[in-house]
C-alpha cells in the first residue's frame, strides 16, 4: 500500500490535490441543495444549466488543449484556477436562471481548463518513469479530499439555513483561492519548442488516437456504472436494505486511496497502458455479470455478490485510469501534450453525456439482462485496445518534436 507520495514536484502535487478536493468535496455534496434552496431554482433548471456547460466541454475539450500548449501549463493553470476560485466567490451573486447558466458555463470552461493544464504540467515537470505514479497519487488524494469534502458539507446540510447553505460554495472559492497560490509555487518548467500553427481542430484528423480515446471512453463507463447506476439497480431490483448503498462507496473509496498506485505499476509505457485497459475491460465485464446476479439472490448473500461487484468495478476503475494515464503520458508529441489530451478525453467526454440514461436503460429498465450486453461491450472494449494501441503507434503524430527539441526540465524558482 503506497498513500505518502516521494518528496519533490510529486508530494507538492499531491498536497495541493487534496486541498482542492476538499474544497471541492464541501460544494459537490451539497451543490443540488445550495442551487435549490439558495437560488430557488427548479431540480430542471439545474439539470438543463449543467447539461449545457457539460456540453461546453466537449466542444472545448482540444481548443483548450491547444491554448495550454501555446501559453504553457503552468502560467494557464494558475490563471484559470484564480477564474473559477473568482467564478464560485461570484456563483452567490447570480440572481436568475441565466446569470446561473452564465457562471455555470464559463466554470465549466475554467475546470477543464485546469484539469489540462494540471495533467500537461505534471507529465512535463517529471520524468518519464515517475509520470503515471505521480498521476496515481493526485488520484488517491482526491479521494482523500473528496471524502473529507462530502463529510463536512454533511455539517451545513445539517443546520440547513440560507447561511449554512452559503458557505458550501464560499468555502469552495476560498480553497480555490489558496490551491491557485499552491499552483505558483510549484517549480517552472522550461519551454518546448513551439509546435507549427494548425488549426485548433487539427488533432481531430488523427484517427487512431480518437479511436483510442473512444475505446478508453467506453472503459470509462465504469464511472456511471457505478456512480448511477449501481444505486439505482441496488435499491431497485435487489433485495438489499439502503443503507448497503453508502457502504458500497466506501469500499470503493478505500480501495481507490490504498491501491490507485500500486495499479498504477508497469502503465509507463504504451504496452504497459495498453494491458491495462485490457485488464480494465475485462473487470467491469466480471464486475457487470455479478451486479446483475444480485437480483437472483437474497439476504446476506445479495450483500455479498454486490460488495464483490464493486471490488470488480474498482479493479476497472483503479487500471482504467492508469492505462489512460500511460497514453498520454508517453504518445502525445511534447509540444502538442495540451492538444492531444484534449482530444484523448473527448471519449470519457462523450460516456459522461450519453452513459447516464443509455446504461441505466440497459441495466435496470431491462431488469437484468442488460448486464449482459454491458459485460459483452466491456469485454470487446478491453479485448481491443491493446490493438488500438499498437495501431496509435504505427501513426506518426501531428506537429511532433525533433530530436533537436530540447526536454523540459523543471526551473529554478525565483
Amino acid at each position: 500500500m503506497q498513500i505518502v507520495p516521494p518528496p519533490g514536484v510529486t508530494r507538492a502535487l499531491t498536497i495541493r490535490s487534496i486541498v482542492y478536493a476538499t474544497g471541492s468535496g464541501v460544494f459537490q455534496a451539497g451543490s443540488a441543495v445550495f442551487f435549490t434552496r439558495f437560488f430557488g431554482l427548479s431540480a430542471t433548471q439545474v439539470g438543463i444549466g449543467l447539461s449545457v456547460a457539460g456540453a461546453l466541454t466537449v466542444l472545448g475539450s482540444v481548443p483548450l488543449g491547444a491554448l495550454v500548449d501555446r501559453y504553457g501549463a503552468r502560467r494557464t493553470w494558475i490563471v484559470a484556477g484564480v477564474a473559477e476560485a473568482l467564478l464560485f466567490l461570484a456563483y452567490p451573486l447570480a440572481g436568475s436562471f441565466a446569470a446561473f447558466l452564465g457562471v455555470a458555463c464559463l466554470l465549466a470552461v475554467t475546470d477543464l481548463l485546469t484539469g489540462t493544464a494540471k495533467h500537461v504540467y505534471t507529465l512535463q515537470a517529471l520524468p518519464p518513469e515517475e509520470r503515471v505514479r505521480a498521476l496515481a497519487y493526485q488520484r488517491s488524494a482526491l479521494n482523500v479530499g473528496f471524502t473529507a469534502g462530502a463529510a463536512l458539507s454533511g455539517l451545513a446540510l445539517a443546520v440547513g439555513t440560507r447561511s449554512a447553505y452559503l458557505t458550501l460554495v464560499l468555502v469552495n472559492g476560498a480553497v480555490l483561492m489558496v490551491t491557485a497560490l499552491l499552483i505558483a509555487r510549484l517549480p517552472r518548467v522550461t519551454a518546448m519548442a513551439s509546435a507549427p500553427r494548425t488549426s485548433a481542430f487539427a488533432v481531430l484528423k488523427d484517427r487512431p488516437f480518437l479511436a483510442l480515446s473512444g475505446v478508453n471512453g467506453v472503459l470509462q463507463a465504469h464511472q456511471t456504472l457505478f456512480g448511477v447506476v449501481l444505486p439505482l439497480w441496488t435499491l431497485s431490483r435487489t433485495d438489499a436494505p439502503p443503507v448497503v448503498v453508502p457502504a458500497l462507496f466506501m469500499v470503493n473509496t478505500v480501495l481507490a486511496v490504498a491501491f490507485q498506485v500500486r495499479a498504477s505499476r508497469g502503465s509507463e509505457t504504451p504496452a504497459g497502458a495498453a494491458k491495462a485497459l485490457r485488464r480494465s475491460g475485462f473487470s467491469v465485464a466480471a464486475a457487470a455479470l455479478l451486479l446483475g446476479a444480485a437480483a437472483l439472490t437474497a439476504g446476506p448473500l445479495t450483500i455479498a455478490v454486490l460488495a464483490l461487484g464493486t471490488v470488480m468495478l474498482t479493479v476497472g476503475e483503479l487500471t482504467q485510469s492508469a492505462g489512460a494515464w500511460g497514453i498520454t503520458a508517453s504518445v502525445p508529441p511534447e509540444n502538442r501534450r495540451g492538444e492531444y489530451t484534449g482530444l484523448f478525453r473527448l471519449g470519457g467526454q462523450a460516456q459522461q453525456s450519453l452513459a447516464p440514461a443509455g446504461l441505466t436503460v440497459l441495466a435496470v429498465n431491462t431488469g437484468g439482462w442488460g448486464w449482459l450486453v454491458v459485460a459483452a461491450l466491456m469485454l470487446v472494449a478491453g479485448h481491443y485496445a491493446p490493438a488500438a494501441v499498437r495501431w496509435v503507434l504505427r501513426t506518426p503524430r501531428l506537429g511532433g518534436v525533433t530530436e533537436d527539441d530540447p526536454v523540459p526540465t523543471l526551473a529554478t524558482v525565483r
